[in-house]
């Protein structure tokens, strides 16, 4: 790809584990790049994203959007960018049901006297 610079990232999961760094092209959608986080995604994680719509990429406190690309997003080149990985709990997950953790809410009544 003659004369692109490369943007060079590296992700940084909720538990403090690293992806990366690695270079990607800044014509890259972020939908991409999200699938290739995916391949890469610690296989002993307590979660595992099973589409690109589970995750969210944060940089410089915005969340990317899946159509641009890494281009569009305004990434620097020429250093290392951290990006933060936001997974949602697997409770939010609904077709899983076996991904749950929390035991089901009873109906409680609670009264406070004041």
């Amino acid at each position: 790809m003659g004369g692109e610079d490369w943007i060079e990232l590296k992700f940084r999961l909720a538990d403090g584990t690293d992806i990366g760094p690695s270079e990607y092209s800044p014509s890259m959608t972020v939908s991409s790049l999200k699938e290739k986080i995916i391949s890469q995604w610690p296989k002993d994680s307590e979660y595992i994203p099973l589409s690109v719509n589970d995750l969210k990429l944060i940089t410089a406190g915005k969340i990317l959007d899946n159509n641009r690309t890494l281009a569009e997003s305004r990434l620097p080149v020429g250093v290392i960018s951290t990006m933060h990985l936001l997974l949602p709990p697997p409770t939010l997950h609904k077709k899983s049901e076996k991904l749950q953790v929390d035991p089901p809410v009873k109906n409680r009544c609670v009264c406070t006297i004041l």
